[in-house]
């Protein structure tokens, strides 16, 4: 919307087609060794590329300025993630391989490190003092 309120449709769609282009390049680059999961690396990926270039050009043509304790904000978020992730890589050790069991066992055991990871995040979120109000949207 910060682009469109203002009539400026080409900004947006230059971003796409640099994210397009990027996501056709590493899909040739991370398919061949790592199977599916390189696609979704490169999707993933060219996801983060296209909000940076997004933001980067609301900054830069002064569309967008962040408020006040931004910062803080994304770094407690980028704690809870990393913990989670660490929670979550942690359940690698402690699992049986997949392979292994029923299918109705391997769903417990799926539910089991979803429910470690979610978990893991909003506990971290609820020892750094994040309150649910602060992921409500406030409008001006």
């Amino acid at each position: 919307p910060g682009f469109y309120s203002r009539q400026d449709i080409k900004t947006p769609v230059k971003i796409a087609i640099v994210t397009l282009i990027m996501t056709q390049l590493m899909n040739l680059a991370f398919i061949g060794p790592l199977k599916h999961a390189g696609l979704s690396l490169s999707i993933g990926l060219a996801a983060c590329l296209n909000a940076g270039l997004l933001y980067w050009q609301l900054r830069k043509q002064d569309i967008f300025t962040p408020q006040p304790g931004w910062a803080s904000f994304l770094l407690r978020l980028a704690i809870a993630v990393v913990v989670m992730a660490a929670a979550l890589v942690g359940m690698l050790y402690v699992m049986p391989e997949w392979a292994q069991g029923t299918m109705p066992y391997r769903l417990m055991r799926l539910m089991a490190v979803v429910v470690v990871g979610v978990v893991a995040y909003f506990a971290t979120l609820a020892v750094l003092g994040f309150k649910v109000k602060e992921f409500t949207r406030r409008t001006v």
